[in-house]
């Protein structure tokens, strides 16, 4: 059976609390972060441009050989400007959990990212996750991490992405 990953970044950003979420909790915002060569496309037509608890929001993306894979999460917990998660309904993963945390700090808000999933095909999940998957999700949220930079600004003195994980 494959292992449980984990992963954990935190980036301060100097923005007002009501700003930082309210773009966040946009999902239309999520594609101006995530880089253009995975293809990332909202495909849901009843989304929102809100989070909510029960909100289905359905994507497409091309993380492999500009192959199209389905991806539905589901927004599962919402605490307004404090957190919110999403999971995986449907998708590449066996299973996705995301907790996203923001909290008022001097000067602008930390946010934190935790992510916890499983790659399907058990041992062989592990050697996709040890040789594609973890590069893939460190390029993703460093891409996200320079591109909230340049949306916000960048953190005096500027810090290098805090990335943690267990694989």
């Amino acid at each position: 059976m494959s292992k449980v990953y984990s992963f954990k970044t935190v980036q301060k950003i100097p923005a007002p609390l009501a700003t930082v979420w309210e773009f966040f909790s946009n999902p239309v915002n999520l594609q101006s972060i995530t880089p253009s060569k995975l293809g990332f496309k909202i495909i849901s037509r009843y989304h929102g441009n809100t989070i909510y608890c029960g909100q289905i929001i359905e994507y497409k993306v091309s993380p492999v050989l500009a192959i199209p894979l389905y991806w539905m999460t589901e927004i599962t917990h919402v605490e307004n400007e404090v957190f919110f998660v999403d999971e995986q309904r449907f998708g590449p993963y066996s299973f996705w959990h995301h907790q996203h945390h923001f909290r008022e700090i001097d000067g602008g808000v930390e946010m934190t990212d935790i992510i916890h999933y499983k790659i399907p095909l058990w041992l062989l999940g592990d050697i996709i996750n040890k040789l594609f998957v973890k590069k893939q999700l460190d390029y993703i949220f460093n891409y996200r991490y320079k591109a909230c930079e340049e949306k916000f600004g960048s953190w005096q003195p500027t810090p290098t992405p805090t990335i943690s994980s267990n694989y």
